[in-house]
């Protein structure tokens, strides 16, 4: 199994409730793909709790069968969608970490 992490900053010019919208988009956009994006096993998208200390507004915790399986999720149509949508638009700053777990 591999995890696939995402970390984003969220841009600063946007308001404070345009900033919470933004995030309930990201969370229920891509915890949507679940069950349309083979190999994809799970997706927790975290926007609340934040601490003062975080220097990140979003994070992506995700779970897939496999490399090739995060490679075809990179490229499925669904996930481009809420990428090019609900995240690319409102975020000046990602982070990735993916890395093989046992399963």
């Amino acid at each position: 199994m591999v995890k696939h992490i995402i970390l984003w900053t969220l841009n600063p010019e946007l308001t404070d409730a345009e900033k919470e919208t933004v995030k309930a988009g990201i969370k229920a956009g891509l915890e949507g793909l679940v069950g349309k994006v083979p190999g994809l096993l799970d997706v927790k998208v975290n926007i609340s709790g934040r601490l003062s200390s975080s220097n990140a507004d979003v994070m992506l915790d995700s779970t897939l069968e496999s490399e090739e399986a995060l490679k075809g999720y990179a490229k499925h149509p669904d996930h481009v969608a809420v990428a090019n949508s609900k995240v690319r638009p409102y975020t000046v700053q990602r982070s990735c970490l993916d890395f093989e777990v046992e399963g």
